[in-house]
């Protein structure tokens, strides 16, 4: 009985612990490597040699939030 409560004990101790271990990771890789944004868009437009509207980097921007289901 003694074994199987230490096992449920730890096994919640380990999932606690991964959660935060892993919500610190995406935080910190998230901060170093930020999602696109619009300027990083029109910098990216300007590179293949596009002329960027404003409205084009719009139309971009909503395809890539429906995208990713946002």
């Amino acid at each position: 009985m003694l074994y199987v409560l230490v096992g449920i004990l730890a096994l919640a101790v380990g999932i606690a612990l991964g959660f935060f271990i892993a919500r610190k990771y995406m935080m910190s890789y998230l901060k170093k490597n930020p999602p696109i944004n619009e300027q990083m868009l029109k910098m990216m437009m300007m590179q293949m040699g596009m002329k960027p509207s404003q409205k084009k980097i719009n139309q971009m921007m909503n395809a890539m939030n429906k995208q990713t289901g946002k």
